[in-house]
């Protein structure tokens, strides 16, 4: 059980506004208010001329899920809990004192409109191994990251993208980011540019979006948890030493 507030017994899965215990409701109605706050969110990314920030990023989290969450948009490292997060035994993520390090330097690549259409995947990856977020983080960067590809004049065709096949890339994407394999799998999925008044409809029809794949598979790591610390350590060294590799 996925419990970094060590209090789910009173106050439900991750202190969710409802007390709700049961993770598939609990997904259901989170995605619901996804659902409800997506064209706010898009409207607020849109909303701005300036390069987006690690604050923007947040800001998304917090107008999707506030509703449902009281700490939507807050990061790991503001609530103090989850410092090593990870998913099954295949995906882990990057330590909380550097989650916003991770994010901030997928936004400097996204924001390079040259460098994300070239390297789209890098930028999405990054934003994954920061996964800055105790829940919601995927569909915080799909709208960040789809943002971020409007304003450089083409969009990734999500509807032709298979989930397992993302998902695979973006695994081996967290493991190995030198490789590019999350690159070689976006650039074959790139489109012209679609009208943001097209999104919401889009985004709704995604399948996968609802985390309820993931229901059984989340897992916190103590930050005294000997195994977790040897984990993250060897896939630091398997990511190599740059800024983004982490």
């Amino acid at each position: 059980m996925f419990d970094p507030f060590k209090d789910f017994a009173t106050a439900g899965y991750l202190r969710n506004a409802e007390g709700l215990k049961d993770l598939e409701e609990v997904k259901r109605l989170e995605h619901f208010f996804f659902e409800s706050n997506l064209e706010d969110a898009l409207d607020f990314l849109q909303s701005g001329k300036g390069p987006l920030t690690y604050e923007h990023f947040l800001e998304v989290h917090r107008i999707l899920f506030h509703e449902f969450y009281p700490w939507a948009g807050s990061d790991r490292q503001m609530l103090g809990v989850g410092r090593l997060v990870g998913r099954g035994n295949e995906v882990q993520f990057e330590v909380s004192e550097a989650c916003r390090m991770a994010v901030e330097w997928g936004l400097k690549l996204g924001n390079d409109r040259a460098r994300i259409r070239a390297r789209p995947g890098e930028v999405m990856g990054a934003f994954a191994w920061g996964h800055p977020f105790l829940d919601g983080n995927g569909r915080t960067m799909l709208l960040v990251h789809s943002e971020l590809c409007h304003r450089s004049g083409f969009s990734i065709d999500w509807e032709s993208s298979s989930k397992e096949a993302y998902l695979e890339a973006l695994t081996h994407e967290l493991a190995k980011p030198r490789d590019g394999r999350l690159d070689q799998y976006l650039g074959k999925l790139i489109d012209r540019a679609s009208a943001p008044a097209d999104w919401v409809q889009k985004f709704k029809a995604m399948p996968g979006l609802d985390g309820l794949e993931f229901v059984d598979e989340n897992v916190v790591y103590q930050d005294d948890d000997p195994v977790a610390n040897a984990r993250y350590e060897e896939i630091k060294r398997t990511r190599g030493s740059s800024v983004g590799g982490g």
